[in-house]
């Protein structure tokens, strides 16, 4: 699957960060000196539709991750899950997370420098939300966006996603896709709110730099190029690339794929980009 090493030595520790209606559950990753401050902060939120997951999910990907980028500390929190309470709950904690973080950075062990969201799924669908109402409200400042395979269309409408029927041993994933909508979003009034689904939104303007991944026989590749297509219409900064196909029926393929040499590979060359000084005119 072309994997990467297992990461080197690094830092971890649970916490609790503020959400908008409590304490969420949190982890910290930290590599290289961990005694020294940190530039980069990237706040990371899991997989799981809506309706599950949890911290344990994507620890892989975030130990190599915060391997691969020593600059960067990792803080991935949880969120509200649908099943508690749905929309817009998951959106206001991830909001409340990137507030708190900015708040606490010496706890962190960060400078303020430079603050990234990131999430894979679901979390990717929080992520790119984040950055429309960090803009909106006037902040926290986001340097970057990073979206792993991003569920942005409760409408299910895409090619990818409809070609999905069509093929038996993937046909669960449709199903799965649309329970967690259902979930997520039981005013179907909702589907078409920009921090529900990004995909819709027809304000794009004045975001952070993207990067987004997608995969070849994911049902979700098309909204999450059609994303980055829109976000580089409007002038956003945006760079997608679609990696080679991956098994995606199993829940935690998506994390799987992520730990895949070419997808830290971007990762790491975005995040290096963000410090890049800009091209003389």
């Amino acid at each position: 699957m072309n994997r990467v090493d297992a990461p080197a030595q690094l830092k971890i520790r649970d916490l609790e960060v503020a959400g908008a209606e409590g304490q969420l559950a949190a982890r910290l990753y930290a590599g290289g000196d961990a005694g020294a401050k940190k530039d980069g902060l990237i706040v990371f939120f899991h997989s799981g539709g809506f309706v599950g997951g949890d911290l344990d999910e994507a620890d892989e990907f975030l130990r190599h991750l915060a391997s691969c980028s020593t600059q960067n500390l990792v803080l991935a929190s949880c969120y509200t899950l649908a099943t508690e309470r749905p929309f817009p709950a998951a959106a206001e904690d991830a909001h409340a997370v990137l507030v708190w973080a900015k708040k606490h950075k010496a706890k962190l062990g960060w400078n303020g420098k430079r603050l990234v969201v990131s999430g894979i799924e679901a979390g990717a669908n929080l992520a790119a939300v984040c950055a429309l109402i960090a803009r909106d409200r006037g902040g926290p400042a986001l340097a970057g966006q990073i979206l792993i395979m991003p569920m942005l269309d409760p409408g299910l409408s895409t090619c990818s996603m409809r070609e999905i029927p069509q093929d038996p041993s993937r046909a669960g994933v449709a199903d799965s896709c649309a329970a967690s909508y259902r979930g997520y979003l039981p005013n179907a009034a909702d589907r078409t709110h920009p921090y529900a689904s990004p995909l819709q939104s027809s304000r794009l303007k004045n975001l952070p730099p993207a990067l987004i991944l997608s995969a070849e026989d994911d049902p979700l590749r098309d909204e999450a190029e059609q994303y980055g297509a829109k976000l580089a219409t409007c002038g956003v900064t945006t760079t997608v690339k679609r990696m080679a196909p991956a098994p995606l029926q199993d829940p935690a393929a998506r994390n799987e794929c992520a730990c895949r040499a070419v997808a830290l590979h971007e990762i790491g060359n975005f995040l290096l980009g963000l410090d890049a000084p800009p091209s003389p005119p």
